[in-house]
């Protein structure tokens, strides 16, 4: 996946690794970036730093996802690499009310479905286009809050399921699984997570720097702290001994 002269359409693309993405590829020479978040005015900040596009649009809402589909098509060109990037997530485990988990799974899995329900065909009849799922890596190994891990699983799962199915029709499907990375997101967490959160912290750009090579490499799994192959080699392994190793983790993020 080249991005230079492409057309390119990130979600919650108004801040974090979205907005980092949508940073390095205009640097990198893409034809048009179109940059998407539910907040018009986040979207719009960054799409006049890099001379893109702004569309405002809810990652959760079908027709929302199909129209800026559309959109883009119709007054950028057919997209070339969809980056479906917008993620939320909520503190707790099989307590929390099924709005919350519905929340979740609309955003972090069916958003996913929605853009390859549309994509898929178009991109397979041209012979060519990419998926790029933004997981975690709690997708591949797991966090402290059930909705999050549980969702990010899904969504690994499913970019899996869209390479096997379409990866000899020209579909490139890659799966962008960090850990901690400095965002909102992780802003927003409360001061002990935050610090368990934060071994291996790294930048959003330096995440866009190896979502970047990730793609030029044909990468399914982009791991931008490297280690988490490790972590899935030991989990593997001994998964007794993970467990109980993850059981301490999830003590000390509850003041354990």
């Amino acid at each position: 996946m080249n991005i230079a002269g492409s057309v390119v359409v990130i979600t919650g693309g108004g801040s974090g690794i979205g907005a980092a993405m949508a940073r390095r590829f205009a640097t990198e020479g893409a034809a048009h970036v179109v940059v998407s978040d539910r907040d018009a005015a986040a979207a719009q900040a960054v799409a006049r730093e890099i001379g893109g596009h702004a569309v405002a649009a809810d990652a959760a809402q079908e027709y929302q996802t199909r129209a800026l589909i559309e959109w883009t098509e119709s007054h950028c060109g057919p997209i070339d690499l969809f980056c479906a990037n917008a993620g939320v997530t909520a503190h707790g485990g099989v307590e929390l009310p099924d709005a919350q988990w519905q929340r979740l799974w609309q955003v972090n899995v069916m958003a996913h479905v929605h853009a390859a329900r549309e994509l898929v065909p178009r991109m397979t009849q041209r012979g060519r286009g990419h998926l790029l799922f933004t997981a975690s890596a709690a997708g591949l190994l797991s966090q402290f809050d059930a909705p999050y891990a549980v969702t990010k699983h899904a969504a690994v799962a499913l970019a899996e399921w869209l390479s096997i199915t379409h990866g000899d029709q020209g579909l490139g499907v890659s799966c962008l699984c960090p850990q901690g990375v400095d965002t909102p997101m992780l802003r927003a967490e409360d001061d002990t997570r935050r610090e368990l959160m934060s071994q291996g912290l790294l930048s959003a750009d330096a995440v866009a720097d190896a979502v970047v090579r990730g793609l030029a490499a044909g990468d399914f799994l982009i791991l931008p702290h490297p280690e988490v192959a490790d972590y899935m080699r030991r989990r593997a392994d001994d998964h007794p001994r993970w467990l109980r190793s993850m059981r301490r983790l999830h003590a000390q993020a509850n003041g354990g």
